[in-house]
């Protein structure tokens, strides 16, 4: 057998062992939770690369490996706010509310609910650079464009008869758009005091009557 083939199997396996990939993940987190921190405190133009680095406990070469620049510290706000959500137990319900619109749109509007009672300001900051950033007004869009994409997949799926007359797919999804968006979630939540669950539910109520023919909850 080839030693010098061994030894460096043998240093790949250690360098891409369970405890650095660990290690590595701790450091994205510190990084994100750092970036989160200073945008939100400094807004996007007031934060540098140098000043997360310093929160994060991290060197700033470190800070340039894992997420690029300071653009890609856009992804960072997003892994924050990813981290935040409890994403497989919203999935476990939309599952479970299969064959249910109504059930299935008040799973759906669960997952809204939880992103933006976790992440408003890091979802805020983000729009806000790409006004500024053209380069990052495209994460903004993306994230919109992922509940768009996910209320498609389930409104797509109800036969004719569920909708209410005169609602289609395309008019369900500018609805949707509309009535979830972080604006409302703060206006109602900050300026007029409702609870999150209060928001939640009315959300969910809204469109269930303004979407289906049966606003009953176990109409199908």
């Amino acid at each position: 057998m080839n030693v010098e083939r061994l030894n460096e199997s043998v240093n790949a396996r250690s360098y891409d062992s369970p405890a650095r990939r660990a290690q590595a993940e701790r450091t994205r987190r510190q990084i994100a939770d750092a970036a989160r921190t200073l945008f939100v405190e400094r807004g996007w133009s007031g934060t540098r690369v140098r000043d997360v680095a310093a929160a994060a406990g991290v060197s700033e070469p470190t800070v340039y490996a894992v997420y690029g620049n300071k653009a890609g510290l856009a992804t960072a706000l997003l892994d924050s706010l990813t981290a935040a959500v409890d994403l497989p137990r919203h999935m476990s319900e939309l599952k479970a509310a299969e064959g249910n619109p109504a059930r299935q749109i008040a799973a759906l509007v669960g997952i809204d609910r939880d992103l933006f009672e976790h992440g408003a300001d890091a979802i805020t900051v983000i729009r806000e650079a790409g006004r500024s950033n053209p380069d990052l007004a495209p994460v903004y869009a993306a994230g919109r464009q992922q509940g768009d994409e996910a209320r498609r997949r389930v409104y797509g799926s109800w036969s004719a008869p569920v909708w209410r007359d005169g609602v289609g797919l395309e008019d369900a999804l500018d609805t949707a758009a509309a009535l979830l968006s972080v604006d409302v979630y703060l206006e109602l939540t900050q300026a007029r005091g409702w609870s999150p669950d209060r928001v939640q539910a009315w959300w969910s109520d809204t469109l269930v009557r303004l979407l289906l023919r049966d606003p009953r909850p176990g109409a199908s």
